[in-house]
């Protein structure tokens, strides 16, 4: 076993990064070793780290005082093991720590997957504890895993706003307009509005994103931020992926009332935070997506869930062919690189980022 190395971000602040290097302990009983193959990097993880002290993503993975490891999604090789069901060399997908090995305790195996059962996690989201085992998926083609990484987290969140929007028959709008249209989640969210629901989608991005937005084809109009006040007022639901505070105030004062449902989703816009008091229209409202899983695996069974998702997820993967473009980074020079060109928004919305520090 060779050295585990860490990438760590100060808590305070995100532009301050460094690699750690520690010894690998000794296994215990019950325990697993995993050696992280490969990662996914995108905005949605700069979301992680932006929220992390209010949602609790720094809990997962913990580090030293003052710092710590974003999380990402990721495949995992069993390295070495102490669990009687969990074999040396198999391949899991999941939450995991822009690191070179994680240690977890397996709980609840069965045939498709397990979770990680070490302390520190119970009293966090389940949804994020679970890894699936990938040979015995259904269907499974390794040749999609870099795909998978990439989209599949967002998408299972478009897939539970749009749910949750179509749950609420929309708040009684008609129209969803969509902040940071570029971003994977919320060209996720159109794709399934699209072509599930009744409704009009509207995209709002910068100019420099527009013509990539429109080309995607699954939002009725793209719209630039500056243009914001060609857009017909009326009853709408807004989608924010920006999580700037300026972008979300002109929206509502554009269609004042009209906003019968804000819904605040990911901080692409990270450094823009600001209040959300006393805008015109509906209270901005977090969406946090275990609490969706949960209600619905409440009303389908964990087993429906998942079918419904991976039903819907396939037929999205079909279609990102023609628009996606995979780039592989290995080393820490390479992580920190896409670490720094995401957290400053140079990453063009066609690339994706498959990273890996072994």
């Amino acid at each position: 076993m060779g050295a585990i190395m860490d990438f760590l971000v100060n808590r305070e602040n995100l532009r301050e990064g460094k690699f750690d290097t520690d010894a690998p302990a000794p296994l215990r009983d019950g325990q697993v070793r995993l050696a992280i193959e490969k990662f996914a990097f995108t905005a949605n993880n700069v979301t992680y780290g932006a929220v992390g002290e209010l949602v609790g993503y720094w809990n997962f993975f913990p580090a030293e005082p003052g710092w710590g490891r974003i999380p990402v999604w990721g495949i995992a090789a069993v390295d070495e093991s102490k669990h009687p069901d969990v074999p040396e060399g198999e391949r899991i997908y999941g939450y995991l720590p822009m690191s070179t090995e994680l240690v977890i305790e397996p709980g609840g195996v069965s045939a498709h997957g397990l979770v990680d059962a070490s302390a520190h996690r119970a009293a966090l989201p389940p949804v994020y504890n679970q890894y699936t085992r990938l040979a015995a998926q259904p269907g499974y083609d390794r040749a999609h895993d870099d795909r998978m990484m990439l989209l599949q987290p967002l998408f299972t969140t478009s897939f539970l706003i749009d749910d949750f929007l179509d749950d609420n028959d929309f708040f009684g709008a008609k129209t969803v307009v969509v902040l940071s249209a570029s971003s994977k989640t919320a060209f996720s969210l159109a794709y399934l509005l699209s072509k599930n629901r009744d409704c009009d989608v509207v995209g709002l991005t910068s100019k420099k994103n527009a013509a990539f937005v429109a080309g995607l084809g699954c939002y009725g109009r793209t719209v630039a931020y500056p243009d914001l006040a060609g857009i017909p007022k009326g009853d709408v639901v807004l989608v924010d992926m920006a999580g700037s505070a300026e972008v979300l105030r002109a929206a509502h004062e554009h269609f004042g009332e009209g906003v019968k449902y804000s819904c605040q989703v990911g901080i692409t816009h990270w450094e823009e935070q600001g209040g959300v008091e006393g805008l015109p229209g509906a209270k901005p409202q977090f969406f946090f997506a275990p609490t969706q899983v949960e209600k619905r695996r409440g009303d389908w069974g964990a087993a429906g869930f998942q079918q419904r998702v991976r039903d819907s997820w396939g037929d999205f993967l079909s279609g990102t062919d023609g628009w996606l473009e995979i780039v592989h980074g290995r080393g820490p020079d390479a992580v920190e690189r896409v670490y720094r060109d995401t957290l400053e928004g140079r990453v063009p919305p066609s690339q994706g980022h498959v990273l890996s520090l072994g």
